[in-house]
C-alpha cells in the first residue's frame, strides 16, 4: 500500500498476534534490485512497541528498529518492557543489535534493556558488541541492574553519554540528537545518510579508453585522474547526479518544542509521540506530552516529508469516546501525509530521485 509521496511503504496482514507482517525475502529482493552497493544500505523501519506507558493487548510499549540490510546490523530506539518478546515475534535476530538510542530514563522506554542486552549475552555470540547511547543516568542503572541481578555479558557493551550534537558518525551515516522538553531529561535523534557519488557510467569510461583498474574507483568517487597519455578526467563528467541520503528523525517524549523542529528540519520521515488527542491538551501540556496536533504541528514547520505518529495512551481503545482514529484525523487536518504506526509495522525507506541535470 502506497504512503504519501511514494517514498514510503507498509506492509500489513495477519502476522503475530493479529498484528502485521513483516516484509518478505522476495518483498525485500525487488525493493533492493538494482540498488547497488556505491548506493548504500537499504533502511527499514520496523515499529515494536507503539503504546505510552503501559503496554495493551494489541501494542507494546516503546521501541523502534532501523534495520540497515546491506550491514546486516539494527539499530534500536528506546528499549521498553518486552522488547525482547517483540523480536521473537518479528524476523530480526537480537544478535544483529549494534547500537540503541535511549531518549530518557522513564521505565516505558528502558525496562527491557536489561533483559535484552542479558539474553544477548546468554546467546554467547562472540563477534557482538553494542555502543548505547543515552543520558547521564543510563550508566548507572544498567551497572546497578548488573551488580544486582550478578549479570555477566560475553560480549563488548559500551555507554556513551550524549549531549546535544553529534553522537555517532561513520563514512556513511551520522547521528545528532537535540534536548527535547520532558519531565525528565529526554533527547530527540536524527539519522542523517550522507550524499553519495552518482552512479558511474563504465561504458563511457570504456569509449573514452580508460582502462578498467584501481582508476576507476577514484573516478567513482569524483576525483580528477591524470591518464598515461596526459590527458586529465574529471571523474564528476562520467557520474550521474549525486544520490541524496535519506533521513529520519525519532522525537519522544516531548511536548511541542522548537528543538524537535529544528532536528527534524526537511526529513524523509518524523517518527513523533502523539500521547493525547487534541481535546486532552491540557492534560499533554501538564505531563509534558504531545497531542496528535502537536505532532503534525512539527512536520509542518519541519517540512518534513513523512509524519509517523507513535507512544499513543490506551485511553483511545476502541469503543471510548475518542478513538486513535480520531487522532490520525486531527493530525491529517494540519499535515496530510501523516500514518499511525502499529506494532510490526515496516516502512522501507527507499532513496528518493536526484534532481534532474538542467542543461544550459
Amino acid at each position: 500500500m502506497s504512503r504519501g509521496s511514494g517514498s514510503w511503504f507498509v506492509r500489513r496482514g495477519s502476522g503475530p498476534c493479529g498484528g502485521p507482517t513483516a516484509i518478505t525475502a522476495a518483498d525485500r529482493a525487488k525493493m533492493e534490485a538494482g540498488h547497488s552497493a556505491k548506493e548504500g544500505t537499504s533502511l527499514e523501519i520496523t515499529f515494536l512497541g507503539t503504546s505510552s506507558g503501559v503496554p495493551t493487548r494489541s501494542r507494546n510499549v516503546s521501541s523502534v528498529a532501523l534495520r540497515l540490510t546491506q550491514r546486516g546490523e539494527i539499530w534500536l530506539f528506546d528499549c521498553g518492557e518486552g522488547t525482547q518478546h517483540q523480536f521473537l515475534r518479528s524476523e530480526f535476530k537480537a544478535s544483529q543489535i549494534r547500537r540503541i538510542f535511549i531518549t530518557h530514563m522513564h521505565g516505558d522506554h528502558i525496562f527491557g534493556l536489561m533483559g535484552l542486552l542479558a539474553s544477548c549475552g546468554l546467546a554467547g555470540n562472540p563477534q557482538q558488541k553494542v555502543d548505547i547511547y543515552g543520558p547521564p543516568k543510563l550508566h548507572d542503572y544498567l551497572q546497578a541492574c548488573r551488580r544486582y541481578s550478578q549479570t555477566h555479558f560475553s560480549f563488548p557493551i559500551k555507554v556513551h553519554t550524549v549531549e546535544p550534537g553529534r553522537v555517532y558518525e561513520d563514512d556513511d551515516f551520522e547521528v545528532t540528537c537535540a534536548l527535547l522538553e520532558h519531565r525528565v531529561p529526554a533527547h530527540g535523534y536524527r539519522v542523517s545518510e550522507k550524499d553519495r557519488p552518482g552512479r558511474f557510467d563504465v561504458k563511457r569510461a570504456q569509449g573514452l579508453g580508460i582502462p578498467p583498474g584501481p582508476i576507476y574507483g577514484k573516478l567513482k568517487n569524483g576525483e580528477v585522474v591524470t591518464l598515461p597519455d596526459g590527458r586529465r578526467i574529471n571523474g564528476k563528467d562520467l557520474c550521474g547526479p549525486t544520490l541524496p541520503g535519506r533521513s529520519l528523525a525519532y522525537c519522544t517524549d516531548t511536548v511541542f518544542c522548537e528543538r524537535a523542529v529544528e532536528l527534524a528540519q526537511k526529513v524523509d520521515v518524523l517518527i513523533h509521540e502523539a500521547t493525547f488527542a487534541h481535546q486532552d491538551a491540557e492534560m499533554a501540556y501538564q505531563r509534558l506530552h504531545s497531542t496528535s496536533t502537536m505532532a503534525a504541528q512539527t512536520a509542518l514547520l519541519a517540512q518534513a516529508n513523512q509524519l509517523i505518529m507513535t507512544h499513543f495512551s490506551p485511553r483511545y481503545a476502541p469503543g471510548n469516546a475518542i478513538e486513535l482514529k480520531d487522532l490520525l484525523a486531527e493530525a491529517r487536518s494540519i499535515f496530510p501525509n501523516t500514518v499511525m504506526a502499529r506494532d510490526f509495522d515496516t516502512y522501507p525507506i527507499t532513496r528518493r530521485e536526484p534532481a534532474a541535470l538542467v542543461v544550459l
